[in-house]
């Protein structure tokens, strides 16, 4: 039987992280969880996540910055970014740079589960 798709939830927020977290499982995924984008990075991406759901807003590392650093490695995975803090340039940075979907805090279950479940029937 195949692994499931792997989700990484990158939240500096622990609550956000941990309902993030049941909803990807309640749907069948893995889902790893970090506080924030240097955290991720220090995992490694030896097992690449099949997408990722990003805070944009983060003390240590700013989601779009994470996306930057991403990119210019290589690495490349549907991206979903959310915040409680939007602006139209960082919305049209990130989508420029690839971003899956922008969404904004809070956004509804339903919402995530189509954007988690649409970015993976991507092609890869």
């Amino acid at each position: 039987m195949p692994k499931p798709p792997t989700i990484a939830i990158v939240d500096d927020d622990e609550g956000v992280r941990a309902s993030l977290a049941s909803l990807v499982r309640s749907l069948g995924y893995q889902a790893r969880t970090y506080g924030s984008g240097p955290e991720f990075l220090r995992d490694g991406v030896s097992e690449q996540p099949a997408c990722m759901i990003s805070d944009v807003q983060m003390p240590a590392m700013t989601g779009d910055r994470l996306q930057e650093v991403l990119l210019s490695a290589g690495v490349r995975f549907p991206i979903i970014f959310m915040t409680a803090f939007p602006t139209e340039d960082v919305r049209r940075k990130v989508l420029a740079n690839g971003a899956y979907r922008f969404l904004t805090k809070p956004s509804d279950g339903d919402t995530l589960i189509r954007c988690i479940e649409d970015a993976l029937a991507e092609p890869a």
